[in-house]
């Protein structure tokens, strides 16, 4: 199974950089074995029917960019750096890995200053990431996090445009809860209230579970032969509230369709010995082509990027040929791609 097989041309035109607005207007594939549909995501109504149990990722992405200055006394006075912070993982006692750029204008010990009150000193450098120690922890972090920090746009968006205020309200979903998240789980950003609402009156019943989303989810895959790849790790939980109401829908015929590849993995990370169970820890579940899934019965994605992993993931949910032929139909037809582009409804 070559990364070759997960590849192909997609025009630098249909990578979105903002949502549609409102969230409910973009568009939607739905594709079954045999029949590709165009449709919208408002239409999700007609598509679940009574019974289906959706599952949706309730982490709440935090804005992990953060901009400050690093200052230096020196023989020609006082001299600052400007240093760019991306967190990674939270650790204990307010620590966190990130990304600093440039990792080389700061030394172990010296402080980041990013506003009045609130800074991080660098612990240690290891391997390109960086530990680094905030000075506020608990809601004075999330506080002071909030004022001072943008949105972790995805590199491809990242690389067209600055994030801004708008994007603290586009990159997090209605039903956000548990922060942690570097990334949006991003299938669920289609959602507003109204949607869900009207789901709920046909009869669709919801779990929540939280995998936190990490910066990983962008990390290309270097190796020719995908079997050989190492997936990153992300902390996820299933609650057994959450694990019993799938077991119930699954009994009673209902079909389990998680929102994103997130809730998609860790359900399955939860179902490893063959139903889904009560759950919580790092998950670096690797699903690709002829992966044995045990709870996800469809899918609601966002189009994925080449040669990435997610491709491998739905490839494994629909048949590599199949995963063609509904990427094939999605150029041709112009849907927008990636986190804020339009979305699918993959029914195997």
């Amino acid at each position: 199974m070559q990364l070759s097989d997960f590849d192909f041309d997609l025009p630098e035109a249909l990578i979105a950089t903002r949502p549609a607005n409102p969230r409910t207007s973009a568009r939607l594939l739905v594709a079954t074995p045999d029949q590709i549909t165009d449709a919208h995501v408002f239409d999700l109504v007609d598509y679940f029917q009574a019974g289906d149990r959706l599952v949706l990722n309730d982490t709440k992405v935090i804005p992990a960019r953060l901009t400050g200055y690093r200052t230096r006394q020196s023989a020609q006075g006082e001299t600052q750096a400007k240093i760019e912070v991306t967190l990674l993982d939270p650790k204990a006692e307010g620590q966190w890995t990130a990304l600093i750029k440039p990792l080389k204008k700061i030394k172990e010990g010296e402080d980041i200053v990013f506003a009045e009150g609130f800074s991080a000193k660098l612990i240690e450098k290891s391997e390109g990431q960086a530990l680094v120690a905030f000075n506020a922890t608990g809601e004075d972090f999330e506080k002071a996090l909030n004022q001072a920090g943008a949105m972790p746009l995805p590199p491809y968006i990242a690389a067209k445009r600055a994030a801004d205020e708008q994007d603290k309200t586009d990159y997090q979903t209605v039903f956000a809860k548990h922060s942690g998240a570097v990334a949006a789980p991003t299938a669920s950003l289609h959602f507003d209230d109204d949607l869900l609402e009207k789901l709920k009156a046909k009869g669709v019943t919801f779990s929540y579970v939280t995998l936190h989303v990490g910066a990983g989810t962008f990390l290309p895959v270097k190796v020719d032969d995908v079997r050989s790849h190492k997936m990153h790790a992300e902390w996820g939980r299933v609650s057994a509230e959450a694990a019993a109401e799938i077991i119930a829908t699954k009994s009673e015929g209902g079909r389990v369709i998680p929102v994103g590849t997130t809730a998609l993995r860790l359900i399955e990370s939860a179902a490893r010995d063959g139903q889904i169970a009560a759950w919580e820890g790092e998950t670096d579940i690797f699903i690709y082509p002829g992966f044995t899934f045990h709870a996800a019965d469809a899918l609601m994605t966002n189009f994925h990027l080449p040669k990435s992993t997610l491709m491998m993931l739905v490839s494994a949910l629909m048949g590599q040929e199949r995963v063609r032929q509904i990427y094939d139909h999605a150029l041709q037809e112009e849907y927008r791609f990636f986190s804020y582009g339009d979305s699918s409804l993959l029914i195997p």
